[in-house]
Formats: structure tokens, C-alpha cells, sequence
């Protein structure tokens, strides 16, 4: 391995990195005349470095979700088998071809827990920085053949955006060697594909805004913003309660970073390591400021692709930078590694153009896919924000008659409940009953036929469904009656105790047993099992 020259010192040295060694083609040739002018040459092993790490981060808390939560969601006894949907796919003749998920080959209980343990095991090696194209591309089909599968559990818009994240990056690591620094650094159209990524992202979203909530143009949605997002934190009801001075400048600075800020990841260098900074700093914010899964922790991976090695170690301390610099190989990119990310890129183009269409549009699409692989996306968040937090509350009893009885209720980890216990920390975790129920609340009457199966489950004792629950009143035994209630919840002030004040609106859904009509036709009707259709 070669060692650093003494001018190298301090950083890896703006004339040595892999933007300014010989290239071979007319792509290669023409990225490397607009690099001179909008861009000196940089280095980006250590870049790659970290995106590989915090990548692996996140797809090691998405798999130990799957491993935590997959079986009640979607297990043989789930609450939507992805067994009853593959059968029903390879009824309608569908193949791996049509729906490209390893689970057509094998939806079975094992499977599901088998191929998320790969994934783990294969995340842990990206966190200590071990990857390569394999490995990536191993990931890339896992990921996507729960997404593919998922059902509404993996209807969020950073499942799409993980499984594309994993293919930009198998692009971005070596072909063989997994060597977190000694490996050949990664072509510079790599990292530019990755910055197409944040672009996206970032514009998708502020254009969503701009089109959505006129509060986003009246600078008031943070108002009400951290009381009623999906799951708050502890410092969510210090946010909410702060002036309205503050939230609109933070509105506003919403608006910069993701209308402005995108614009420059292609500029200049100094332009591109502010906007970089803006964008990296503004995922943290939402981080320490609510739970939204892994969506922002996610964003921050094609952020890092912002900076170059040298800006990452002027961060650094000396010793730490001298380490790095001494383990950073000089080679050049491989030439089939060029030519791979070449024909890669080309098929991005193709695929880019839906998305650039629907960016333009007045009728803007967000967290949707235009292809079955979900190469290229488009992307957006919160276009609308609700001014009012809606709960629902499963209880349950044991009374004979609902009427009159004494009902108990049931607790979701971090989804608000009880008005008295304290608020989560998630990370990057993903509690995916909390969020569906979230969602659910927001109507005024059942409409989904999956929280019927909640509650069947429940009534039923089944030990799958209480995985999902924090606090199980029955320990586990069948209540009689089920019931849901809806409430408005609101932060508590400073002179309230507890976390929540909370309003009971109206019962919705009224109390239900194992025998109840309604209940059972409804579960019937789109195949989900029963335990009287099981013969328990």
C-alpha cells in the first residue's frame, strides 16, 4: 500500500484524488472538463468509506425490525401472510420476473426469517466497512424482495428509497475487494449518481410542499407540525411549544435547504459543501426532533456523498487524519469498474426521465416508483400537515356485557396512549403498527380490513400480535370484547401533568367478540384467516 507524500500530510491533497487521473472514454472525458470547472479534483475513498458505515447502520435497524415485527406482520399466522398473496400472484400467472422478491420462490416462516438474518449478518460487515459488489447486490434483492411483498407495511417512501440507496452503492464499492480504504476508490460518476439521488430527494420534497399545505407558504406548519407527526420525542413538546417566530424561520429554512440547497450538490466546491452542510444539518434537526423511522438517518447517506475526502478530514483530528491518509490507496478506479458505472448511469438516465416529468408536474407524485426494480424514484414528505392529532385506543374486557363493563386498554410501544407515559426514542427503528395506526386515526371509521384482523387477533390470544404490543392488560388471555375509541390528543402545557391532555371524540369501532357477524364476514371477504377458518 502505497503512503501519502509529505505535502499529504494534513489531507489527502487536491491533485491526487480520482477525479484527476487519466481517463479513457468520451463520458469519462467530458465529466472530467465540467470537473474543472465546477469542481477542483477530490478523493473519495473516505467518503465511500462513511457511506458504506452509516448505510450499514440503517439496513441493520430495518432488518432487526423484520426480525422483531416480520412474522406478526407477515407471517403464516400474520396479520397479511405474504403466503396468501404470493399464491395469489402465481394464481393471476405472475413469476419472480413479474414481482422480483425471493419470496415467490419460498413465503414460508423460515424464509422470512432466513433471508433477514442475511441481511443483518451482511449490514454488520458494511458497519465495520467491509463491502463490495456482491455483498451490495446481495442486499439490493433482499431489501427489495420485502418491499415487493410488504404489502401496506412497506408502504412508506423510504422502503423504495433504501433499495435504491443499496444499488447506488453497490455501484459506489469496489467490485471484489471489501477493504474499507485499500480498495481502489470508486469513479467519480459514482458519486455523482449518488448526488442525483439527494437532489431528488431533497426537491421532491420541497416541491411537494410548495404544491401541498398552503401552511408551508404561510410559514405556519410547524405550529402545529411536531404535536401531530406519526410518533414524537422527548423534545417534541419543547419544539411545539416554542414561539411562533421560531417555527416560522424554521419553516423558511425549510424551504432553502430543499428548494436551494439541491441546486448546488453539482456546483462549485465551497457552494457544494455548504449546501452539503445545510442538508446534512437539517436531517439531524428532524432526527433529534421526532421519530420518522429511518427516513432522515437514510437521507444523510447520498448527503456524505456532498464532501470530499479532504473535507471530511479537516474534521478530524491529526492523528486520526495522518492514520487514514497512510491506509488510502493511490490506484486509479479499475477500468471495468468505470465501464460498469458508465452503462449503470445510462440506465439511470433512461430511468430519470418519469421522474424529471413528474417534478415538473402540477400534479406532483411522491414516494412512487416508475419501475418494477425501483431504480430511480421520486421522493417527498409531509406535503400536508394535520393541525390536529387524532389517537385511536384498542381496549379490551373481560365483562361479560360491554354495556356495562370495565375496559382496559392496550398499549403500543411508542404510538401515544396513555397520557401520562413518557415519549420514545427510536433512532432508526421502525415501528410499523405504530405508524399504520397513526395513519388509520386519521379516519373517522374503519376502512382497512387489516386492523379488523388486529382485533380478531387479540380477541383470539394470539401470542404473535402481543409482540407488537408494549402492554398486553390480559397477560395473554382472550378478552370477551374488543373495542377502539378515538381521542384528540394535545401536548401537555407547563402547569398540566403528564404528557398528553387528551378529548374523547366518539367510539370507533363499537365492541366486538370472536362471534360477532360483522367481523368475521369482513375478514372473510379478502382471505385473511380466522381462527375459525384455521379449524382452532
Amino acid at each position: 500500500m502505497a503512503s501519502a507524500s509529505p505535502s499529504d500530510r494534513d489531507g489527502l491533497g487536491a491533485d491526487a484524488g480520482v477525479d484527476d487521473v487519466r481517463v479513457h472514454t468520451p463520458i469519462e472525458r467530458g465529466i472530467a472538463w465540467v470537473a474543472r470547472y465546477t469542481w477542483p479534483p477530490r478523493r473519495y475513498a473516505l467518503t465511500r468509506t462513511l457511506i458504506v458505515r452509516l448505510l450499514g447502520v440503517v439496513v441493520a435497524f430495518a432488518f432487526l425490525g423484520i426480525l422483531r415485527q416480520g412474522l406478526p406482520l407477515l407471517g403464516s399466522h400474520g396479520l397479511t401472510p405474504v403466503a396468501t398473496l404470493v399464491d395469489r400472484l402465481h394464481a393471476a400467472g405472475k413469476t419472480f420476473w413479474d414481482v422480483p422478491s425471493v419470496f415467490m420462490w419460498d413465503a414460508s416462516d423460515g424464509a422470512l426469517v432466513a433471508w433477514a438474518y442475511v441481511g443483518l449478518a451482511l449490514s454488520l460487515a458494511m458497519i465495520a466497512g467491509y463491502a463490495n459488489l456482491p455483498s451490495m447486490l446481495v442486499l439490493w434483492l433482499v431489501a427489495g424482495s420485502y418491499e415487493r411483498v410488504g404489502q401496506l407495511w412497506w408502504s412508506f417512501g423510504w422502503e423504495i428509497q433504501l433499495v435504491e440507496t443499496l444499488l447506488l452503492v453497490a455501484a459506489l464499492v469496489h467490485p471484489w475487494d471489501p477493504r474499507p480504504l485499500a480498495a481502489r476508490p470508486p469513479p467519480v460518476l459514482a458519486i455523482v449518481l449518488v448526488r442525483w439521488l439527494v437532489f431528488r430527494i431533497m426537491l421532491g420534497a420541497g416541491l411537494i410542499k410548495l404544491r401541498g399545505d398552503a401552511c408551508w407558504r404561510e410559514l405556519t406548519c410547524l405550529d402545529w407540525h411536531f404535536e401531530t407527526q406519526p410518533i414524537p420525542n422527548p423534545l417534541s413538546p419543547w419544539m411545539h411549544h416554542l414561539p411562533h417566530a421560531v417555527h416560522a424561520t424554521g419553516v423558511a429554512f425549510n424551504h432553502v435547504v430543499e428548494l436551494a440547497a439541491p441546486w448546488f450538490v453539482f456546483g462549485p466546491r465551497r457552494l457544494r459543501l455548504v449546501a452539503g452542510t445545510l442538508m446534512a444539518l437539517f436531517q439531524i434537526v428532524l432526527i433529534v426532533s421526532g421519530n420518522l423511522a429511518f427516513l432522515n438517518w437514510l437521507t444523510l447517506v447520498p448527503i456524505l456523498a456532498c464532501f470530499d475526502d479532504d473535507a471530511l478530514l479537516a474534521l478530524a483530528p491529526a492523528r486520526a487524519r495522518a492514520w487514514v491518509v497512510a491506509r488510502v490507496t493511490t490506484r486509479e478506479p479499475s477500468r471495468a469498474h468505470r465501464y460498469a458505472v458508465i452503462a449503470y448511469a445510462v440506465v439511470v438516465a433512461i430511468a430519470s426521465l418519469p421522474v424529471i416529468d413528474n417534478l415538473l408536474s402540477k400534479h406532483q407524485r411522491m414516494n412512487s416508483s416508475f419501475d418494477r426494480l425501483a431504480l430511480v424514484n421520486t421522493y417527498g414528505a409531509f406535503g400536508s400537515v394535520g393541525d390536529v392529532r387524532h389517537e385511536l385506543v384498542i381496549e379490551g374486557t373481560m365483562d361479560g356485557d360491554p354495556e356495562t363493563a370495565h375496559w382496559r386498554a392496550y398499549e403500543l410501544p411508542c404510538k401515544p396512549g396513555d397520557p401520562d407515559r413518557g415519549l420514545c426514542v427510536l433512532g432508526p427503528y421502525h415501528r410499523r403498527l405504530d405508524w399504520l395506526i397513526w395513519f388509520a386515526a386519521m379516519e373517522e371509521a374503519p376502512s382497512e380490513h387489516w386492523i379488523l384482523h388486529v382485533v380478531w387477533k387479540l380477541l383470539d390470544g394470539d401470542r404473535g400480535i402481543r409482540r407488537l404490543f408494549a402492554v398486553d392488560p390480559f397477560d395473554g388471555a382472550k378478552p370477551r370484547w374488543v373495542r377502539i375509541q378515538r381521542y384528540v390528543y394535545r401536548f401537555a402545557r407547563g402547569d398540566e401533568p403528564g404528557t398528553w391532555v387528551r378529548e374523547h371524540e366518539a367510539p370507533w369501532l363499537l365492541p366486538v367478540a370472536l362471534d360477532t357477524p360483522d367481523l368475521v364476514d369482513a375478514l372473510r371477504q379478502v382471505g385473511l384467516p380466522s381462527p375459525t377458518d384455521r379449524g382452532e
